[in-house]
């Protein structure tokens, strides 16, 4: 393989990845840092701290690589994944699923630095980021499962960092898989009109003119838990001024969303980086203070 043969193979991949479009994996990296840091009482161990960011990055990276080798006949249809590399024909599919294979060896062979509870939980993980992508030809709640799956570095993070899962991991966890439900919706919001010509399902599509209230509720009830999950560890002040901080942000995104355009929706699903980044500020400040 030539030198330029190789850095254009590099640069594809690179894309195929999506290592370009560093959103994803901050809006996977917050709720793992949210349970890193309330399971180690603001002092997370240095080694599963690393482990698990690194975790996130590979495996945000293995997720968008399945997930276009699964929608590869999909995408050429829809506005937004018209130029990704495996629909342009510059990836291979069986190139993807090298890829895709090597970035959960790579994963896998990190979550062996930790204890036996939490590679038993990774293999979890895996089946739920592998099948995800399918889920959209089955169900009208894809969004839900990506929740399910984003959020299980919850009770991995705690079983890392504790050895067990108490009941605020579970609630955090449930949290997080709402979350997951409403930036994901807000995602398919910009994708609806394309996904019902080809046929794809979607909570947006599901939820069609009471999508912006269903979305609210749901904004509401996410932000009740984090609360409650506020309570269980005994925090304070700063935690909850994160949460009020987040909560204008939630308002924020409803505005973007009201009249349905596909440019602000999409504003709407990056502003839930800030949201993220709210919750972790109040969270750390907490234990710092």
């Amino acid at each position: 393989m030539t030198r330029d043969r190789f850095f254009d193979r590099a640069k594809q991949y690179w894309l195929l990845a999506r290592f370009d479009r560093p959103i994803g994996t901050l809006i996977l990296l917050w709720p793992t840092l949210w349970a890193l840091w309330l399971a180690g009482l603001g002092k997370p161990d240095g080694l599963v701290l690393t482990v698990f960011c690194l975790g996130v990055i590979l495996m945000r990276a293995a997720g968008c690589v399945i997930n276009d080798y699964a929608d590869r006949e999909f995408d050429p249809h829809v506005q937004r994944t018209q130029l990704r590399p495996l629909v342009a024909g510059r990836v291979a599919p069986k190139e993807a699923l090298a890829l895709f294979a090597v970035l959960c060896l790579t994963a896998f062979g990190l979550v062996l630095l930790l204890n036996a509870y939490t590679i038993l939980l990774s293999f979890v993980g895996a089946f739920l980021a592998a099948s995800y992508p399918f889920m959209k030809r089955f169900t009208h709640w894809p969004q839900a499962y990506l929740g399910i799956a984003f959020g299980w570095a919850v009770p991995m993070a705690y079983a890392a960092q504790t050895g067990a899962i108490p009941a605020v991991a579970w609630v955090l966890y449930l949290a997080v898989v709402l979350w997951a439900l409403i930036y994901d919706t807000m995602y398919a919001m910009v994708d609806r009109e394309d996904d019902l010509k080809i046929g794809v399902k979607s909570t947006a599509i599901l939820f069609g003119r009471h999508d912006r209230l269903i979305i609210a509720l749901l904004q509401i009830v996410m932000l009740i838990l984090l609360v409650l999950v506020g309570q269980m560890q005994h925090l304070g002040g700063p935690y909850y001024g994160g949460l009020l901080a987040a909560s204008g942000l939630a308002c924020y995104q409803q505005k973007l969303i009201f009249r349905r355009d596909r440019d602000d929706c999409f504003k709407a699903f990056l502003n839930n980086n800030w949201f993220g980044l709210a919750i972790f500020v109040g969270i750390a400040l907490d234990y710092w203070v």
